[in-house]
């Protein structure tokens, strides 16, 4: 049987001296004088990417075909992939430090969730590696305050927050490494949403640790797995659930919440039916923002590989 990489056995490109060194020069360069600079790198990085160029470019041709376009993209297209997401690296830093104020963040709700927050009542947001979450942190600040849990399933996704708190230890934002989603994982996060506080997950990542528990969805014409985890974990929590993306526009960013159910229940005949129903109108959600914002999504690794033929983490 042929296996692939998984994609939490990919090398992570990026160091924690490295990151610091990013932070430094940004301070010195600013944004734009560090673009300039950055992108012949981004361009040797994406010649270089092996598995990572070859997947942002599977992944933009079946978002042409998606929209019924018959030009294939090409390296112009995937070297504006890479270097969107080293951009939005700038954003992460911009978040945390304050630069993107409230002004520039246009939120899209339901009354149920304006409600949630006035309340100051615990919730589930299920987010993706669809644009930058990190904007998200803006629901730490002003009139609702609210502390926000994001589960995290690198190492690298690690290093770099315990930079971005060093550099604003006031953000009321707290990071949670995970390999999997278990029991005592499930205990924390009820305590915490009962107290009032957010838990964000995303969804378009499989399980590092435990191979089958997937459920495939069409995305983007073809089938792919996405993890049941996020899914049962929100469920567990028995409290509201949003599906989460922020998306930026020019200087702009689109803060989006979009009610899935107040509390999510799964019998015990229909579970894995109606957890494969939620599933697949998550996949189209995510569809439908990545054709809107096709060079936002970063999972630089082949999206579609078949679960159980894939190597994973030991």
């Amino acid at each position: 049987m042929t296996t692939t990489v998984h994609w939490s056995k990919m090398q992570e490109r990026g160091t924690y001296i490295g990151m610091k060194t990013l932070l430094l020069c940004y301070r010195i360069l600013g944004r734009t004088g560090l673009s300039i600079i950055l992108y012949p790198v981004i361009v040797y990085f994406y010649f270089t990417g092996g598995e990572s160029k070859n997947a942002s470019l599977n992944y933009l041709g079946k978002v042409a075909k998606r929209k019924g376009s018959s030009k294939q993209p090409g390296h112009r297209e995937g070297i504006k992939h890479f270097y969107t997401f080293a951009q939005g690296a700038f954003d992460k830093i911009d978040a945390w430090t304050g630069k993107i104020s409230i002004e520039q963040v246009q939120y899209s709700y339901d009354a149920k969730f304006k409600k949630l927050l006035e309340d100051n009542k615990g919730a589930v947001f299920i987010g993706s590696h669809l644009g930058n979450l990190e904007v998200c942190r803006t629901l730490s600040v002003g009139k609702y305050k609210t502390r926000i849990n994001v589960l995290v399933f690198t190492h690298h996704a690690v290093e770099f927050n315990k930079i971005m708190q060093k550099i604003n230890p006031n953000v009321n934002v707290n990071f949670i490494q995970v390999s999997d989603v278990g029991v005592d994982l499930a205990i924390l996060l009820k305590q915490r949403v009962e107290a009032g506080e957010k838990v964000v997950i995303v969804g378009d990542r499989t399980s590092t640790t435990s191979p089958g528990r997937v459920v495939y969805a069409e995305f983007l014409g073809q089938q792919a797995p996405f993890s049941q985890g996020p899914f049962i974990l929100a469920s567990l929590l028995e409290c509201p659930v949003y599906y989460l993306f922020c998306l930026k526009d020019g200087d702009k960013y689109r803060l989006i919440f979009e009610h899935v159910s107040d509390k999510l229940k799964f019998a015990r005949k229909t579970r894995q039916a109606d957890i494969g129903e939620l599933i697949n109108q998550y996949a189209q959600r995510l569809e439908h923002f990545c054709l809107q914002y096709p060079y936002q999504w970063f999972n630089f690794f082949d999206f579609w590989q078949e679960d159980h033929k894939v190597e994973r983490k030991k």
